[in-house]
């Protein structure tokens, strides 16, 4: 297919042609997913959120909640919980009623599809507990969850869940919810000479960024590589804030239809761990802001096995994606907002209109 023509020499019916062509293709790769029980019953979130902290007793409580104003809400990480301090009660020292409670909890803020990749990654600490068995670190279950706000009075909160390989943020606004940053990472990626062999949790993040990487053309390669040396990590690693890196590789705008449309999947790749509802507006918000500044770098091999990174960065948010440890057999992965992490986008609105409303 042709390359998408300059904006100078697309008309302004066209451009908005080609924006509505593109945010229908979106909302048909979102087609598939189930509607979320959070966009059926907002008020349930809340109530779910409740019963988990009833469920706790009161040591566990003073360790498990927290004043939404706690700044420990902007402290994340994907280390070990035992590598570094964390906030929150672990879920290996929680009954089995308790745990049974905050898995009803998670379930409403991830698709099918994002909770069980959360399950199949905390599964993997008993893996990797087989296989270094020296290794200190390697606790199954350690992985805390932390409570900001009071779910049952208060139409601001928030809550996160983290630990090696895992970290979720999740704010809610007045019934609306923001969900970044948004981490998931695995070791190994692919596992070998076991009884998963080839078992792969994180695929399709990695299998659509190899397939757009290589359907470019040797001219849209030299724009896109920008070095060819992976990095060894995500460049905003766990910045509690982050703004635009440096503006590199591709634009969306000189892909081809079909180059464009594997960048869709990528993206959707993502979001598909999210409830629909959440995922759509996101896309939609995207396809509104985003389309034509959106670009898609590169660093590193080209083929599985070599060590690689990538990012897609555009207007409104960051994806960064690096499969370079252990022989490039180890992913991080994240999702950033710039203006929405932690729910600052929303939170910021909350108390424009409030300060309006008392005027």
């Amino acid at each position: 297919m042709p390359l998408l023509r300059p904006q100078s020499t697309v008309s302004g019916t066209s451009m908005r042609c080609k924006i509505l062509n593109f945010m229908r293709l979106l909302l048909l790769l979102f087609s598939w997913l189930p509607i979320s029980a959070i966009a059926q019953h907002p008020n349930s979130v809340s109530t779910a959120a409740t019963k988990f902290i009833n469920s706790l007793d009161s040591s566990q409580k003073v360790k498990s909640i927290f004043e939404f104003e706690e700044m420990s809400r902007y402290e994340w990480h994907f280390l070990p919980g035992s590598m570094t301090t964390r906030q929150g009660i672990s879920i290996k020292d929680i009954d089995t009623i308790q745990k049974e409670n905050f898995y009803i909890l998670l379930k409403y803020f991830l698709s099918e599809r994002g909770y069980d990749r959360t399950k199949e990654i905390m599964t993997y600490e008993y893996l990797l507990q087989e296989l270094e068995p020296n290794n200190r670190h390697r606790i199954p279950e350690n992985y805390f969850v932390a409570i900001y706000g009071h779910p049952n009075q208060d139409s601001i909160w928030g809550w996160k869940f983290s630990g090696h390989h895992l970290a979720l943020n999740f704010t809610i606004v007045n019934n609306k919810i923001a969900f970044a940053p948004f981490f998931f990472g695995i070791s190994p990626a692919i596992v070998k000479g076991s009884n998963i062999k080839e078992k792969r949790i994180i695929k399709d993040e990695e299998d659509l960024a190899f397939k757009l990487i290589n359907s470019l053309s040797k001219l849209q390669k030299q724009k896109t590589i920008f070095q060819l040396k992976a990095f060894t990590e995500i460049v905003t690693t766990n910045a509690q804030q982050v703004a635009p890196l440096t503006s590199v590789g591709l634009t969306a705008r000189e892909m081809t239809y079909e180059q464009k449309s594997i960048l869709n999947q990528l993206l959707v790749a993502y979001l598909s761990s999210m409830p629909k509802q959440i995922a759509s507006a996101r896309m939609k918000r995207i396809a509104t802001e985003d389309m034509e500044v959106i670009r898609f770098g590169w660093a590193g091999g080209l083929i599985p096995g070599e060590p690689h990174y990538y990012r897609i960065q555009g207007k409104t948010f960051l994806i960064e994606f690096d499969n370079t440890q252990d022989n490039a057999n180890h992913i991080h992965s994240v999702w950033r907002d710039f203006n929405g992490d932690f729910g600052s986008d929303l939170l910021k609105e909350h108390y424009q209109n409030s300060k309006h409303h008392h005027k």
